[in-house]
């Protein structure tokens, strides 16, 4: 894989270990301004480092979008369900730095995702997103071809009201429409 410049002159690169405090702040700051998430409390880096290392260890893409030496945002796939059946299926989760919001970066990570998933042999890829006022979420995963597949009404109670999520989904590589190889 070679690395890729963004229209924010940007490299998406695969996420390093000493990315980790970087991408710690950056979700730090979804998890307290807003329902972009249903986590209430930020995750210490520990907790970050835990569930980077369990993402990458299970084979699942975990991607960074360094800008001018800093990370601008980051993106991950993992496991949709746990359940055996679900092994082809993974949910993705994409977020951009308040300070590189709008430079086209989360497009970048979603599309190098989906890149990274389809050859790893994923045949479809879940997108769950918190609030439909998250506009901006909604269009990028529009944008990327996912398509709405249902709304989980009012199942998240934060920032003093209840809030719904969205489901959208996409297909990877040949979907359904064969068996998979891996």
């Amino acid at each position: 894989m070679t690395d890729q410049p963004t229209s924010a002159k940007a490299v998406i690169r695969t996420a390093a270990m000493d990315d980790l405090p970087q991408i710690q702040a950056i979700y730090a700051h979804y998890v307290t301004a807003g329902a972009a998430t249903f986590e209430i409390d930020p995750p210490d880096l520990a907790e970050m480092t835990r569930r980077f290392e369990t993402l990458t260890g299970g084979g699942y893409p975990y991607i960074v979008a360094e800008v001018d030496g800093a990370v601008g945002g980051y993106a991950y796939a993992g496991p949709y369900r746990t359940r055996q059946a679900y092994r082809y299926t993974v949910e993705d989760s994409v977020y951009v730095s308040p300070d590189h919001v709008g430079l086209g970066l989360g497009r970048r990570l979603l599309e190098e995702i989906i890149r990274r998933c389809t050859e790893a042999g994923f045949r479809q890829m879940m997108a769950v997103i918190s609030d439909d006022r998250n506009a901006a979420s909604l269009h990028l995963h529009a944008r990327c071809g996912f398509e709405h597949v249902g709304v989980l009404k009012n199942v998240g109670y934060k920032m003093g009201r209840w809030i719904n999520r969205t489901v959208m989904q996409r297909p990877l590589g040949e979907g359904d429409r064969a068996e998979p190889s891996r």
